[in-house]
């Protein structure tokens, strides 16, 4: 393809991706004014019939009314249009239509669910931040106010300008008027403190929705533990109800409930991929927000599992066995290793330590306490498929010292380790029995329960779903 012809495309492309996001504009303004106007007018109604609550903190008494920021406040109108300015093709323009979307239905369920209003009374404002205040309300109530509508958009607004900026000047002025504008929801007296999180947390959720990379966490995962969902479920709930309870600084527990609730969604749902981890380790933005508190007990949990044992154990040509290592274990372990190390990640929940420079990594997500299938289905995380990594990266570098690791060391990895002895190792073993019976005995903390034995032997037995034979 000549360089002219390349050109001529991406124009093409530029105008579909123009002309989609004029029509996605065309709908999503209309359809703004008209859900956003409905939910004032029905809080308004339910006012003066009955009265509207308030959720406000006596500390926000002190925020001050800074007029100015009216500025700021007023520009994520113009910045909504021009967002679809920073789409690359048809599919980027959906994708944003659909967040901002979805960002709107969220918002507005909520405000006619539990309408609030805004109660501190704002003096006359003169000047130009006057008029701006007058238009501002010469349709907007106080109402619609959890979760802040304004905050969602902010940060979906946000993450659009900052992923198709370059250039850290570039960069730094839309981080900071972003800011401002976050801001200017407290100082214009628009929004009380609680709106703000909430509001964010609807915009994290519209992202990891719609997430850039990989799949939507709305499509059918093939591995799904319903009973362990119920269980995360029930932890959210308890977790949600001592926030209500409490009040005050206790409804932060907000943000766990939720993140388990997420947690019981995978499981139930969008499997290890709703879990949004990248090939290079970390997870997305957005799963890094909403899941933060369930990623800092996982984390927790598997030091306080593993204290007594953190380093891994050698299973014999150059395969280790062990927990996922911090960035200072890995590098302490790489030097002892020689040049040529590798680590093979098979844990869903947590992120990747920072590797040495040189260091080979691999990423297969998988669920927590769920077998690792033993045939392939929609989810590429499967016995089959970390056998084909394994083999293409010894063959790579024969030299390798390859970390396989999860969160414990003990099952997923486990799994993982034991069809590469039936498989890959130059001494293969006779049965899975044996394997097990091996690993146990130079990783005496290994866990393998009966179903995962169970899809241990299936993948032993060459037998897929399809009944066709798994290549040797």
């Amino acid at each position: 393809m000549t360089s002219s012809t390349a050109a001529d495309k991406d124009v093409r492309w530029l105008r579909g991706a123009f002309r989609r996001g004029v029509l996605w504009l065309l709908f999503l303004g209309p359809f703004f004014f008209l859900t956003y106007g409905l939910a004032n007018q029905y809080a308004a109604q339910v006012d003066a019939a009955s009265g509207v609550g308030s959720l406000v903190f006596g500390w926000e008494q002190g925020i001050p009314l800074w007029p100015w920021t009216i500025i700021p406040y007023w520009s994520i109108d113009l910045l909504y249009g021009f967002a679809f300015l920073c789409c690359r093709d048809k599919a980027a323009s959906n994708r944003l239509a659909f967040r901002l979307l979805s960002a709107q239905a969220i918002c507005v369920t909520c405000f006619f669910l539990w309408p609030l209003k805004f109660t501190f009374e704002r003096p006359a404002i003169e000047g130009l931040s006057g008029a701006l205040f007058n238009a501002l309300t010469s349709f907007d109530l106080p109402y619609n106010q959890a979760p802040s509508l304004h905050m969602a958009l902010l940060v979906i607004i946000w993450w659009q300008f900052s992923t198709f900026a370059s250039g850290r000047a570039a960069r730094g002025f839309i981080h900071g008027w972003a800011f401002l504008i976050g801001l200017s929801v407290l100082t214009t007296w628009q929004h009380h403190f609680i709106d703000v999180p909430t509001g964010l947390a609807v915009g994290f959720f519209c992202l990891w929705l719609w997430p850039a990379e990989g799949t939507t966490p709305l499509k059918r995962a093939a591995v799904r533990r319903p009973a362990l969902a119920v269980r995360y479920c029930a932890g959210a709930a308890l977790l949600f109800a001592a926030a209500i309870a409490l009040g005050g600084f206790g409804l932060w527990l907000c943000w766990p409930a939720l993140s388990l609730a997420l947690v019981a969604f995978n499981y139930a749902w969008a499997g290890a991929a709703g879990f949004q981890k990248k090939q290079d380790g970390q997870h997305t933005l957005a799963a890094q927000w909403l899941f933060a508190p369930y990623t800092l007990a996982a984390w927790i949990n598997s030091r306080l599992w593993t204290r007594r044992y953190p380093a891994p154990s050698p299973m014999g040509n150059g395969i280790w066995l062990g927990r996922l290592p911090t960035a200072h274990e890995f590098s302490a372990w790489a030097k002892e290793r020689g040049d040529t190390v590798a680590l093979f990640d098979l844990t869903a929940e947590l992120p990747a330590p920072q590797l040495p420079a040189g260091a080979d990594y691999n990423a297969l997500p998988c669920l927590d306490l769920v077998p690792v299938p033993a045939s392939p289905g929609t989810d590429s995380a499967n016995l089959p498929e970390a056998m084909r990594r394994l083999t293409a990266l010894k063959r790579a570098h024969p030299e390798c010292d390859l970390w396989i690791a999860c969160a414990l060391g003990v099952s997923r990895s486990a799994s993982v380790v034991v069809a590469w002895l039936c498989f890959i190792a130059p001494e293969k073993t006779a049965t899975v029995q044996d394997a097990v019976k091996q690993v146990q005995l130079l990783h005496p903390h290994v866990v393998l329960n009966p179903n995962s034995i169970a899809q241990l032997e299936a993948f032993y037995a060459g037998v897929i779903d399809d009944d066709r034979p798994i290549a040797r």
